[in-house]
């Protein structure tokens, strides 16, 4: 234990240390003098409702620079898709320029075309200026009131203007906008009779805006009094669903149990030869083990690691790290927390498949390792092969890839491997109250509302309804442009979901026991997971209720990616329901006489 508790201190501290000393750009401290090149780096263009469908951005026909330069990018920012090179705009610091011309050029056929595909799916850029981001859309389309697509007019933006605002030697915020008189009509499908002059303005503003505040503008909007007022409906709406759910275990299963403490005490003074009936009349055969435990340990184990990278994510996201446009912060986090953290699944899985009396705890071991990564990993190849062949700039390179086996196998697996063997050596034993019999009794007859699946759609819909109002901002974000930073909100809604998945797995739990079926352990784990599922049936009605996400590069992304998070949450939100499942029954078995 003091092994596993000295590396939960140091991922703290490793992953404190990789983001923050990833944060600086290029090594620069932020600080310029009048003239001095400020970095400006051109990162992707895409279709604006496809935020998965990302291109270089060279892969458009733009002025190209005489040298261009790639920069070099964390792990992070790459499996983000960023893929940042130096932009064709010199904007130098203090430096006003009115109609600078970047190139002249005579659009051929092929380039009008693509220029018109892109302008036609509503195409942005994006740039990073001194690690400040930058958007801007490439052309606009004049319907003109008329129905029929063929009729549209497409135009490309040829002249951009850049306002920046600094304070004293430091850049503070810049934006951008095009403008709407500065054209170039790409309608018809032939080469461009005259040349093209791609110009942009550049215009410097003194502020009073201290350094330490010029991310705030990327914030404000998750901030806005209206959508506070949503986050927090949203608590409350949690808060109550919390209430209505503890109230209802205190005054009625509460009571219940005292009733059936009493009554199964009351039987033993006068009447020991009674014949017992309810829970109690199970005692023999509720802590028999499982079918397919080296599943569930594994599963658990799993689970258990999911919840601790869960936990260490929202600590670094409390204290500030995931700033807006820290750029692949957050997957950094992901990856070396989850490499960091695999010995809590190894020792978790192997010690209770140990307990379970199970032989071949290596075979258990590899299953816990294979058992969340091993989906993963397909659906990434799935899904980085139809990036390679959009050749988008989420297909990862090989360098990438070679760098993330390596952190599996020198990391991840001998982590895992280590928590394995600490957990075989624990030599902890399962500590039932109650003796089991030899032969297990006969499950009694239920309806049919009393079976796996209706307890996993009842114990699926609370909790999914405590956080339903919150995951539509969590996708807006995630799979949107919109930018999420009230996470202080969001780990109050994650402490309920824990919280009500625990009260409503114990309370159907203690219903199945009553009704004389002992095979509580796969059931409690599944029900507790079942909102995993709720959750991707979300992921239905926000794709083609709330999104305008179309093609299949985006669809595979976005139900491909959204299947492995949905599938955590099931592993994670199962092992909450098991555990707290498994501390009840043992209470209650605990509190009787069992002969």
């Amino acid at each position: 234990m003091a092994k596993l508790k000295v590396t939960s201190m140091a991922t703290i501290v490793v992953v404190i240390v990789m983001l923050f000393s990833g944060v600086r750009s290029d090594g620069s401290d932020h600080r310029y003098n009048a003239g001095d090149q400020v970095p400006l780096y051109a990162n992707k263009v895409g279709p604006f409702h496809n935020p998965s469908e990302t291109y270089r951005y060279f892969d458009l026909p733009f002025c190209t620079p005489d040298h261009v330069k790639e920069k070099k990018e964390a792990l992070g920012e790459v499996l983000n898709g960023d893929r940042l090179v130096s932009a064709p705009y010199k904007l130098d610091f203090l430096v006003d320029k009115d109609s600078e011309v970047i190139c002249k050029k005579r659009l051929t056929k092929d380039e009008v075309a693509k220029f018109r595909d892109a302008v036609s799916k509503d195409y942005y850029f994006q740039m990073y200026y001194d690690d400040l981001p930058i958007w801007g859309f490439l052309g606009k389309v004049d319907k003109e009131g008329k129905l029929d697509p063929s009729k549209y007019k497409y135009y490309l933006y040829k002249h951009i203007h850049f306002d920046i605002l600094y304070n004293k030697d430091r850049v503070i915020e810049i934006n951008v906008r095009t403008d709407p008189s500065s054209l170039v009509d790409i309608t018809e499908d032939k080469d461009l009779d005259a040349d093209v002059e791609f110009m942009y303005t550049v215009k410097w503003k003194e502020t009073n805006t201290p350094f330490e505040n010029r991310m705030d503008k990327y914030s404000q909007s998750s901030s806005l009094p209206h959508h506070l007022e949503i986050h927090w409906f949203s608590i409350i709406n949690s808060c109550v669903t919390v209430l209505l759910l503890t109230g209802f275990l205190a005054t009625i299963l509460m009571r219940v149990l005292k009733n059936d403490f009493v009554k199964y005490a009351h039987d033993e003074e006068t009447a020991e030869e009674q014949e017992e009936t309810g829970w109690k009349y199970i005692h023999g055969d509720v802590f028999r083990f499982p079918k397919y435990k080296s599943v569930l340990a594994a599963a658990l184990g799993s689970g258990t690691q999911l919840f601790t990278l869960t936990i260490f994510i929202f600590l670094l996201a409390l204290v500030g790290v995931f700033y807006p446009y820290n750029r692949g912060a957050l997957f950094t986090a992901l990856v070396v927390i989850y490499a960091l953290t695999s010995g809590i699944a190894g020792y978790t899985a192997t010690s209770f498949y140990c307990q379970l009396e199970g032989a071949n705890w290596v075979r258990n071991l590899l299953l816990t390792g294979f058992l969340f990564c091993g989906p993963l990993f397909l659906t990434f190849c799935f899904l980085n092969t139809v990036a390679i062949v959009y050749t988008a700039t989420a297909a990862l390179p090989f360098g990438t890839i070679v760098v993330i086996i390596l952190i599996w196998s020198l990391v991840t697996s001998p982590l895992l491997v280590l928590g394995g063997i600490a957990g075989k050596n624990s030599k902890a034993e399962f500590q039932a109250p109650c003796r089991t019999t030899k032969y297990p009794r006969e499950i009694p007859l239920l309806p049919w509302y009393r079976g796996t699946l209706p307890q996993m759609a009842m114990a699926g819909f609370l909790p999914f309804s405590a956080i339903y109002i919150e995951l539509y901002y969590i996708f807006a974000s995630v799979w949107g442009h919109r930018i999420y930073t009230i996470y202080s909100i969001l780990f109050i809604v994650f402490i309920i979901l824990i919280i009500v998945t625990a009260f409503i797995t114990v309370a159907l739990t203690y219903f199945q026991l009553a009704a004389e079926d002992h095979e509580w352990w796969w059931r409690s784990f599944l029900c507790g997971g079942s909102t995993g599922l709720f959750i991707y049936g979300y992921c239905l009605y926000y794709y083609y209720a709330r999104s305008d996400m179309t093609g299949f590069m985006q669809t595979s992304f976005f139900f491909g990616y959204m299947a492995c998070i949905c599938y955590g949450f099931f592993l994670m939100l199962g092992t909450v329901g098991f555990r707290a499942s498994l501390l009840f029954v043992r209470h209650i078995y605990r509190s009787i006489k069992c002969e």
